[in-house]
């Protein structure tokens, strides 16, 4: 009895690269929220004077982390399904729109950083 083959077992290699993908962006949106609450952490239990604004800027920091990731995970998996169809269908496009986005808001995770260091000192 043979199995019957699908479309999408005539591009296996570019199926699996897609999903290696996938999961890269996700190690990175765990990294990103991670990061979010190290610094958080830290910040709380070993600066206990800090000023105000030291305080109030690495809470903004560790909730802009967490909405960074979990909007990374979401355009990630739909990006995902995007392209699966498109690998199948023939007509891949690369995106964009993700990798800009993503270095845009890693961006902002830097400068956040930075003042945050800079009000510490």
């Amino acid at each position: 009895m043979e199995k019957e083959k699908t479309i999408s077992s005539k591009y296996i290699q570019q199926h699996l690269a897609n999903e290696r993908t996938y999961l890269a962006w996700v190690r990175t949106a765990i990294a990103i929220v991670g990061i979010g609450f190290l610094i958080t952490n830290l910040h709380f239990n070993f600066m206990e004077k800090a000023n105000p604004e030291a305080n109030m800027l690495t809470v903004a920091i560790g909730l802009f982390s967490i909405i960074c990731g979990f909007f990374l995970i979401l355009f990630s998996t739909v990006d995902y399904r995007r392209k699966t169809k498109q690998i199948d269908e023939q007509t891949f496009r690369p995106s964009k729109h993700i990798v800009t986005l993503v270095s845009a808001l890693l961006a902002v995770i830097v400068l956040m950083f930075s003042f945050y260091f800079f009000l510490i000192l």
